[in-house]
């Protein structure tokens, strides 16, 4: 004879990057109720019934970050997080997504709990599993950029090559040469000069570039 079937608790969490000041950062949420009560956390909650994932995902966001979904310029599904003893709660399976967005602030309501970015490499201790969750995003951001033009999803529309050479290497978490990351991504025909310029510093004004796509694309072949 075989036990009472018992459904898992079905959630959504969301690891929402974006750079700021050179640093890659990620949104946390500090929780108001048990478990991990005051412990820092990716925004997740419950999926209702008669709710799809990404329906969960843009009301939960919203309510606890003050942060529209729909405003990212890039969201994806990035795994299932289901291993059994995750919550204790009981078996919980987290669908969870990843956005990227540019200037991202969160705002405060009646119903958000202390939304901030952190950067990725200081976070304070979260709850759940949500350090593991993290750098499984990380990862997943690191090797679609090798593949895919989704760093556009983090830069403006507008941007010169140092900021665009600089957030692929606040993500790798390495420097790259100037000359190499130029002559390759240039040769990726990916983006393409404007006739603007911008000043920095002393130095000579730097030309403005654009993503020839405003949408994911694959690269011809990988750029690491």
């Amino acid at each position: 004879m075989t036990g009472e079937y018992v459904a898992p608790i079905l959630t959504v969490d969301s690891v929402i990057f974006q750079i700021t000041d050179g640093q890659l950062m990620v949104l946390l949420i500090n929780r108001a109720a048990e478990p991990f009560k005051g412990s820092w956390a990716l925004p997740g909650g419950y999926n209702a019934a008669g709710e799809t994932t990404t329906e969960a995902l843009s009301r939960v966001v919203k309510a606890k970050s003050g942060i529209e979904v729909a405003k990212l310029k890039l969201v994806e599904q990035l795994y299932t997080f289901d291993t059994v003893a995750r919550d204790p709660r009981g078996h919980a399976v987290s669908v969870t997504y990843m956005g990227l967005g540019l200037n991202l602030e969160p705002k405060d309501s009646k119903t958000t709990q202390s939304p901030q970015f952190f950067p990725v490499k200081q976070l304070p201790e979260l709850a759940y599993d949500h350090h593991n969750i993290i750098s499984y995003a990380h990862d997943r951001l690191a090797s679609k950029i090798t593949y895919t033009n989704a760093v556009y999803a983090l830069l403006p529309e507008l941007f010169t090559l140092p900021q665009l050479q600089a957030t692929y290497e606040a993500i790798f978490g390495r420097q790259l040469d100037k000359r190499n990351f130029r002559k390759k991504y240039l040769s990726f025909d990916l983006i393409k000069p404007t006739k603007q310029f911008v000043k920095l510093g002393a130095h000579r004004p730097a030309q403005l570039y654009e993503f020839n796509q405003k949408e994911l694309t694959s690269l011809s072949r990988s750029f690491d």
